[in-house]
């Protein structure tokens, strides 16, 4: 018998389709059929893995996401040595220039500069598994992305708490950081990641609280990073999980508990301000996929080639929903998430913010208006008439100014109102 070496490619959604007939075609990062019968003219075409290095740099430059953080100087060198889609090279470039910040880092004796470059380390080593750790060299790089960042946090103070919660066999991994004083029990918001996001970003940005005297909980979302369990239609149980831990902390004020749900994470949310309304003072949703975006026709003609997202947004989805390993599972696993055909539109929910951007490709506006025009109590709304994915644009309203200027403040009120 022949011996057949398969290599892991960042796949292209170009590949998925040609003709008007159902086709299937091998996925070399898993070994998977890929099938669907979408025609080559309903789907756009996904980046070639130059137009990748020529936009991941532009993002780079102005701080764009998913690129937040990275020295342009650093994604400059390691996008010199990546030629090809092939998931295991991309991991090892970034992965080369994230060791040489890992290893100064533990030569340094001031914490200021070690938690300097380890953060540095982990932020390249974060994006050398992005999307997804769907290889070996994006496992690797995974594994080395949360060692580096606990390394970072090792000076800091408050002190961050890895906290592990036994959930059905396995454990739910969190970061938990509260504020250095003795006057709490102190007000939280539990933080969830998104698609492609970890517990990690999430945990950086919301350091922001502490010397307000917010405390954080920051995890990943179904089918993401640590997750216990895929995402489905009952995996908001592990974030359920999450709340019964957290209100039996004495450091915690369990009438103070706010939740936020960054794009797939924002479906997360939106699904537990129904949920869990009794137990969570609010709620910010920021891009949530609510109905519409789980559709089979808004999967062809809007998610397959998705250019608002960078790359591999098919094999990112096929990693993280369960039951599903090829688009055809997708189409008919996605709609089961919706929470019209779930029976949850409309039923009473906690208070909530609620943001998204008319020129989101990932997620239609319409499902913003459908959890707007929903429920039992007044909404929120930042609606960005510019804004794409999240309501970012490329300059203006960026991630950090919306974080900064929309989601703070609104926490704040709404935990320290009386």
């Amino acid at each position: 018998m022949a011996h057949v070496t398969r290599r892991s490619f960042l796949l292209s959604s170009a590949a998925l389709s040609v003709g008007c007939t159902t086709h299937r075609n091998v996925d070399e990062g898993n070994g998977r059929d890929l099938v669907t019968t979408v025609t080559q003219n309903e789907i756009a075409q996904e980046r070639t893995i130059d137009e990748i290095k020529i936009e991941a740099q532009a993002r780079a430059e102005r701080g764009a996401y998913p690129l937040i953080g990275l020295d342009p100087g650093d994604v400059r060198e390691a996008l010199a040595n990546i030629k090809t889609r092939d998931r295991d090279e991309w991991a090892a470039a970034w992965s080369a220039v994230a060791d040489r910040y890992y290893k100064a880092a533990t030569a340094l004796n001031s914490p200021v500069e070690r938690r300097s470059n380890f953060l540095r380390a982990w932020r390249l080593y974060y994006f050398a598994q992005w999307p997804v750790a769907n290889s070996e060299g994006k496992k690797a790089a995974y594994l080395k992305a949360l060692d580096a960042f606990v390394r970072s946090t090792e000076s800091l103070s408050p002190p961050l708490e890895i906290v592990r919660i036994s959930f059905e066999g396995k454990e739910i991994v969190g970061y938990l950081r509260l504020p250095n004083s003795k006057t709490g029990p102190f007000p939280l918001v539990i933080a969830v990641s998104g698609l492609d996001s970890r517990k990690e970003n999430l945990a950086e940005s919301y350091s922001a609280l502490i010397d307000l005297g917010i405390g954080f909980f920051t995890v990943d979302g179904p089918g993401t990073g640590q997750s216990p369990v895929k995402a489905s239609p009952t995996a908001d149980r592990v974030l359920s999980s999450v709340i019964d831990y957290l209100v039996t902390r004495k450091d915690i004020d369990s009438k103070r508990i706010v939740l936020h749900g960054v794009s797939f994470g924002g479906y997360w949310a939106a699904k537990l301000a129904i949920v869990e309304s009794a137990r969570l003072r609010g709620v910010v949703v920021q891009s949530p996929p609510v109905h519409g975006a789980f559709q089979p026709d808004f999967i062809r003609t809007s998610v397959l080639g998705n250019r608002e997202y960078l790359f591999d947004i098919v094999p990112a989805l096929l990693a993280v929903i369960d039951e599903v390993e090829t688009v055809d599972d997708l189409i008919r696993e996605f709609p089961k998430l919706s929470l019209k055909t779930l029976g949850l539109l409309g039923k009473p929910t906690t208070s909530m913010l609620v943001m998204g951007g008319v020129k989101d490709t990932q997620v239609p506006i319409s499902d913003i208006d459908l959890l707007l025009n929903n429920g039992d109590v007044p909404k929120d709304a930042w609606i960005n008439p510019n804004g794409g994915h999240l309501g970012r644009e490329r300059s203006g309203w960026t991630d950090p100014v919306i974080f900064r200027k929309v989601i703070i403040p609104w926490e704040i009120r709404t935990l320290k109102d009386n």
